[in-house]
């Protein structure tokens, strides 16, 4: 793989300030983005009149604990504009989530959050090793979701070639980032392995590819598919955090140079983590629930947001700007299976050390008699006879008991059965009988 690490000169001064810098820096800008919200905002002002705290309670970081979370159904619960801190002719752009799963979240952007989100976003692919000149494949979906558009403004931003290409039609996914050359692709990872897939379809080496870099996002992967995806494609694979209730990409990114977290744009996003349960701030170290404050957002201010999101909060290493490890699940995608609580990054990791079984998969949950039952439905690289296919089910099988510590069944289907995903990988199926 080519040697992507930045050259002297090419970071901002603030990504390797020192911490007393930027926390001066964070602590005038929460003053401001706490008033901003209070001022401008009737929900955050009630919240925090019933909490009974004030923007002027905040004299040092630590002081923002003393604010009440704000939870996605607040946001649903104030649809579409109500969460707003400015009037509508100032907001250049709106976005807002599929709604798949009950009202959907709107976000809006004024023409200075477009271009803060431009910048962080920018300093993203910088930090994954791109630089002016390089072609970008974007294949995270345009529209109302905020991934393809979001790389796309900070692309754009640093001086890339952006190559719209979007989600889907995975055969001209390969043409074009063999014919455009592409230096970089940016994709969710479920969607890189169906690209990958579409490679071996087509005959072609995907080693041989012009990709350099790969920037994966949008759903949680382990550090065992990244080996998977740097093998198969001899580039670096690294990851990137956001959501739309924050900014959308670009809160956080891995350094290609140390890939060992990713690095919050501390200057913009404020974290913390949080004991799921309690919502006690935890120290750095710790593994708890992220949850995120703005400190420079116009129009959609957001305090204390807690994202689901389980991970903990390191030093700096490439940067001086906190790192996050990577994500290891969401604290609402947790299975308790028996007792054990079970995620399904989980089975992916001992999924990825079976080499007869392809890297797709999908967990389906029922019920047929007292006790919950988990089935993982995978497939198999290439045709084998049913002994082989035995074996390797054995094999996953004996691996996530050991692991895991769960027992399952594993079925195992021929090359290719296993549902695809073009945006966000549907990995749990939930077939338990609904409570009545």
């Amino acid at each position: 793989m080519e040697d992507l690490s930045p050259k002297p000169g090419d970071l901002e001064h603030i990504e390797t300030a020192s911490r007393d810098e930027l926390s001066a820096l964070q602590l005038e800008r929460m003053k401001w983005s706490l008033r901003h919200a209070y001022d401008n905002v009737p929900f955050y002002r009630q919240s925090f009149d019933k909490a009974g705290v004030h923007p002027d309670d905040i004299k040092q970081l630590s002081d923002l604990s003393k604010f009440p979370f704000t939870v996605k159904q607040d946001l649903r619960d104030n649809y579409p504009f109500g969460m707003f801190a400015v009037p509508q002719a100032q907001i250049s752009r709106l976005h807002a989530s599929s709604g798949t799963t009950g009202q959907p979240t709107v976000v809006g952007y004024t023409k200075n959050d477009l271009d803060m989100w431009a910048n962080v976003m920018a300093r993203s692919l910088r930090a994954a090793g791109l630089r002016p000149g390089h072609v970008l494949h974007n294949a995270y979906g345009y529209g109302l979701f905020t991934g393809g558009l979001g790389v796309h403004g900070g692309a754009e931003k640093m001086g890339l070639t952006v190559v719209p290409v979007s989600g889907g039609m995975t055969q001209r996914q390969v043409r074009v980032i063999e014919d455009f050359h592409a230096d970089g692709i940016t994709v969710t990872p479920s969607y890189a392995l169906s690209i990958l897939d579409e490679y071996a379809a087509q005959g072609r080496d995907p080693r041989d590819s012009p990709l350099k870099v790969g920037i994966f996002g949008a759903e949680p992967w382990t550090n065992a598919m990244r080996r998977e995806i740097e093998e198969a494609f001899d580039m670096h694979a690294v990851d990137i955090y956001g959501l739309s209730e924050v900014i959308g990409p670009g809160v956080a990114n891995e350094c290609v140079e140390t890939k060992d977290g990713l690095h919050v744009w501390e200057d913009h996003f404020y974290p913390e983590v949080i004991d799921p349960t309690t919502g006690e701030v935890l120290p750095d170290g710790e593994l708890g629930e992220l949850v995120f404050t703005s400190l420079s957002k116009e129009a959609f201010p957001i305090i204390r947001y807690r994202t689901r999101d389980l991970t903990r909060l390191l030093p700096g290493s490439a940067r001086s700007m906190r790192r996050m490890e990577k994500v290891t699940g969401r604290s609402d995608d947790m299975i308790i299976l028996r007792g054990v609580n079970v995620f399904p990054t989980q089975i992916e990791e001992q999924l990825m050390t079976v080499t007869p079984l392809a890297p797709h998969f999908q967990i389906e949950l029922s019920r047929p008699g007292r006790m919950d039952e988990m089935t993982v439905h995978v497939e198999l690289v290439e045709d084998m006879p049913a002994e082989a296919r035995d074996a390797a089910a054995r094999d996953l099988r004996g691996k996530v008991k050991s692991n895991v510590g769960i027992s399952v069944t594993v079925k195992v289907a021929e090359p290719g059965q296993v549902a695809r995903s073009e945006g966000k990988a549907v990995r749990l199926i939930d077939n338990r009988p609904k409570a009545e």
